[in-house]
């Protein structure tokens, strides 16, 4: 895999001013994006939603834990384009804007002033950037090894105390995915066209 890739801060890191929420919001447009990057994000949330992360792997169904379930799959996709060349960075920036526009409109619907939307977003954006720099080094430790675990438990789960049987499933179910989306044509990805692994569901 190529090494550790963050998005364009620029696009987030922004000085809010009290009319800069006009800006933002031509910005994060979810209209401006093309149809593929709408499909991959899409199928992802749809796969970040899935019941059993809430019920038979206990993350938090909060804000926090649903967001973090959104930046996990999100992680393990944009693996994949950056594999791909320029065209698959360019699909990866695409994807995370997109991912970013939706945030800003979910806070938004859910009441969240605008002063208070720019510090959140902010505080996501860097909470992404972190993310994605630790994300690729634990997937390049062995298996056998603790940092996908820590990663999981520190961020995924955040303050919730979580048992060892329950942070080996997720664990499990993120390096089951992280094969499979590995193997899938790379012109499909391209296309917005993604398949998550059914078997990596399974709690057994």
């Amino acid at each position: 895999m190529p090494g550790p890739w963050w998005p364009c801060q620029t696009r987030i890191d922004l000085a809010y001013a009290p009319d800069d929420h006009i800006m933002l919001q031509n910005l994060f447009s979810r209209s401006r994006f093309d149809e593929s990057t709408h499909l991959l994000y899409d199928m992802l949330v749809a796969q970040a939603r899935e019941p059993s992360f809430y019920t038979d792997r206990k993350v938090p169904d909060t804000l926090d834990g649903r967001f973090e379930m959104v930046v996990l799959h999100a992680l393990l996709v944009m693996r994949q384009l950056r594999g791909l060349g320029d065209s698959g960075e360019e699909a990866a920036q695409k994807l995370f804007d997109l991912m970013f526009a939706d945030f800003d409109r979910a806070l938004r619907e859910l009441g969240v002033g605008d002063l208070s939307v720019g510090r959140r977003m902010k505080k996501m954006a860097q909470a992404f950037y972190g993310r994605a720099a630790a994300f690729d080094e634990a997937l390049a430790e062995a298996p056998a090894g603790e940092a996908l675990a820590r990663f999981l438990e520190r961020n995924t789960y955040g303050t919730v105390e979580v048992d060892g049987d329950t942070l080996t499933s997720l664990e499990h179910y993120v390096r089951i995915q992280d094969d499979y989306l590995a193997k899938q044509a790379p012109e499909a990805l391209l296309k917005g066209i993604i398949e998550f692994s059914t078997t990596a569901l399974r709690n057994d």
